[in-house]
């Protein structure tokens, strides 16, 4: 039961699924797949900069909608046959740097009001988020599978979105920051301690190095 619970959701995978068609429909256009990851990038810092100025509400639909083409693009490069290994790693690079920029957005907004708990608790997401990434990525250097935990960015998302649309509702927005705080680094241990369980089981000779 717990091994089910602490794998990766589906959601990520069926919104890939859902964005199939669109996909395909756009990629009539001829627009570059990376050109499109870019744009969204680029559109993700206008809704930080939405968020820096305190419209949470809107905001909050705004991330809903401006993380789609987080999707599309990697839909419109499997239609197109343009799917690459570079493109996979710019997508996942400005993924990183989108997360962070929503998130600074919300830090900035809170350093002005001086709402220290609020600011802690972005920082400690900013960072859980990054370890959740890293620790993946560095197993698989490793060729070891570190895809488990339930707080991947697809949900990190959606949870923040949530957060913000239901800001007018007090305290709301502060205990989703709690939840993204506490479930992000507890997501990165459990990865860890995943990585751990499992390099054990290695012949010594096997093992990693370390950097």
């Amino acid at each position: 039961m717990w091994k089910d619970i602490l794998r990766p959701s589906e959601i990520s995978d069926r919104a890939h699924h859902l964005a199939d068609p669109l996909g395909r429909i756009l990629a009539k256009t001829r627009i570059p797949p990376n050109a499109v990851t870019i744009l969204g990038f680029l559109l993700i810092i206008v809704v930080a900069w939405v968020l820096s100025e305190g419209h949470f509400f809107i905001g909050g639909f705004l991330v809903l909608i401006v993380s789609c083409s987080d999707f599309i693009d990697g839909a419109m490069a499997r239609a197109m046959g343009k799917a690459t290994r570079f493109g996979a790693l710019l997508d996942s690079s400005l993924d990183r740097y989108s997360e962070a920029a929503l998130l600074f957005g919300l830090f900035w907004f809170y350093a002005h009001e001086q709402a220290t708990t609020q600011m802690i608790l972005i920082f400690a997401t900013i960072v859980g988020s990054l370890i959740v990434s890293y620790v993946r990525a560095r197993a698989e250097g490793l060729g070891l599978d570190a895809e488990v935990g339930i707080m991947r960015r697809t949900l990190r998302i959606i949870t923040l979105s949530l957060g913000l649309i239901l800001s007018p509702i007090e305290p709301a927005l502060l205990v989703i920051l709690w939840i993204l705080a506490i479930s992000t680094n507890l997501t990165a241990l459990y990865r860890l301690f995943h990585v751990w369980r499992v390099s054990i089981k290695e012949p010594p000779q096997t093992r990693g190095k370390r950097e």
